[in-house]
């Protein structure tokens, strides 16, 4: 027979490991703090160790060899009972808003033709939601992702419509309006326009005549013919195919990796889904 500790008890631990503070995981739990103290002084007499020292607050030796094992443990707990709580056939794809909308919204017919029966919500988001409690299953876009299976990678090319070649006539596509968007400034090797001329060795283009926030509209912008600008040869596959878009220059950067990942306790659907994406993307 199992012995194993109040799951209250287990809740505040985790939580209160994992953002460091009594208070913060009251909040979490709708709990006061003198409760969350109350169920790990319960926990720490239960095994004979102090988990946490005080002052500041910090997991001691014995802590940090229990915390993984919780929250491990919670994660599957919570994993199976959404699922379960979802019913069958229901199933959440959390992805980046970009291979939302240029890579997976346009093969799920696809999807929908051989599960007619699973039911799926597409969760478009910059964020990293937690698999189990938000999500069922991720498409991460980064360039390494701690046990996810990589599907595809991208290469980023300078680009534009034939259209805006066209019409500027014989102006070298060095001097045209250039179009950028942003990325995180934490992120030295991002394939923007300063790291581009860098790789390239250019100097004197002309400068950014827009700049976007989202990724997804400086691609609306340069299929329009409003410039040119560092796009990802995955997200535009569609506009290269039919000729819409054309790569100026053989410079590419690298990109970064679309990554597939899903709990290791799944439902048929999920596995499914998976095996669907893996095999189109």
């Amino acid at each position: 027979m199992r012995r194993l500790p109040p799951l209250g008890a287990l809740r505040a631990f985790e939580a209160a490991a994992r953002l460091g503070s009594f208070a913060r995981a009251a909040a979490e739990l709708g709990v006061t703090p003198t409760a969350v103290s109350h169920q790990i002084r319960g926990l720490e007499a239960q095994c004979g160790r102090a988990l946490f020292a005080r002052r500041p607050l910090a997991l001691t030796p014995p802590g940090e060899v229990l915390f993984p094992a919780v929250r491990d443990g919670l994660d599957r707990f919570a994993a199976v009972f959404a699922a379960l709580r979802a019913g069958p056939g229901d199933i959440r794809v959390t992805t980046t808003n970009a291979l939302a909308a240029r890579c997976l919204v346009p093969l799920l017919d696809g999807f929908r033709a051989a599960h007619p029966a699973i039911g799926i919500e597409v969760i478009g988001t910059d964020a990293v939601l937690a698999l189990g409690s938000e999500a069922d299953v991720a498409l991460r876009y980064a360039r390494t992702v701690k046990g996810g299976v990589e599907l595809a990678r991208d290469r980023f090319y300078v680009m534009a419509s034939p259209a805006l070649l066209a019409a500027q006539g014989r102006v070298a596509w060095r001097r045209l309006p250039r179009i950028g968007y942003h990325w995180l400034a934490t992120d030295v090797l991002a394939p923007d326009w300063p790291r581009w001329e860098a790789v390239a060795g250019e100097t004197g283009m002309a400068t950014a005549a827009m700049r976007f926030r989202e990724e997804l509209h400086a691609i609306e912008a340069v299929v329009a013919a409003q410039g040119i600008g560092i796009l990802s040869d995955l997200l535009v596959r569609r506009e290269l195919a039919s000729g819409a878009l054309v790569c100026l220059s053989p410079v590419s950067l690298e990109g970064y990796g679309v990554w597939l990942v899903a709990p290791e306790m799944c439902g048929p659907e999920v596995r499914a889904f998976s095996a669907w994406i893996r095999s189109v993307l």
